[in-house]
């Protein structure tokens, strides 16, 4: 059985993007940015929201020849990945390996994992509350920003209470610092 794995990147005071919707504070360096590959090597299928996947969708496009390594990794690793994105707006992807599911089914979800032989990620501050309300995730990674950004959109749900298990932490030389913990 596959994991599901929900990973972000927040503000220390908890925030996926600030209250003007951005999330420019948060671009990883080369450092943190391969440590996120390596994360999301195992990753076999993306659960995603739909604006999550439309800002994602570049990878599937962006031109590598001029880009650093860790770029082309992380590119390669998300063009070789099926991607479920969630959305009532979308008539139909603009990646390859994707599909739209109308609905979010925890049913459904529980059953992917059962049958996956590589790990699931869940993408997008809503629709990993979804998952969490139902208890699919098994483990999360937040990577802090060192930012306060004051408002915005919570990486992690209000009205979910759930015991975690820290099972490891880093600190990066930019401020940084990976929490990572099972459900």
């Amino acid at each position: 059985m596959a994991d599901l794995i929900y990973a972000a990147l927040a503000s220390l005071d908890g925030y996926i993007e600030d209250e003007d919707g951005k999330f420019d504070w948060a671009k990883p360096d080369e450092d943190v940015h391969t440590f996120v590959n390596e994360l999301e090597r195992g990753v076999g299928t993306y659960l995603y929201g739909r604006r999550l996947y439309e800002t994602l969708a570049v990878w599937e496009t962006v031109p590598l020849d001029e880009q650093p390594g860790y770029i082309r990794d992380y590119a390669e690793l998300w063009r070789d990945s099926d991607k479920i994105v969630y959305s009532r707006t979308l008539d139909a992807p603009s990646t390859s390996r994707t599909r739209i599911e109308r609905d979010f089914d925890a049913d459904a979800v529980r059953r992917l994992k059962d049958e996956a032989q590589r790990d699931l990620a869940v993408g997008g501050a809503e629709l990993a509350a979804e998952a969490f309300r139902a208890g699919l995730v098994d483990e999360l990674h937040l990577l802090l920003a060192p930012v306060l950004v004051g408002g915005g959109k919570r990486a992690l749900p209000d009205d979910v209470r759930l015991p975690l298990e820290l099972v490891g932490e880093r600190r990066f030389d930019s401020g940084f610092v990976h929490l990572h913990y099972r459900t």
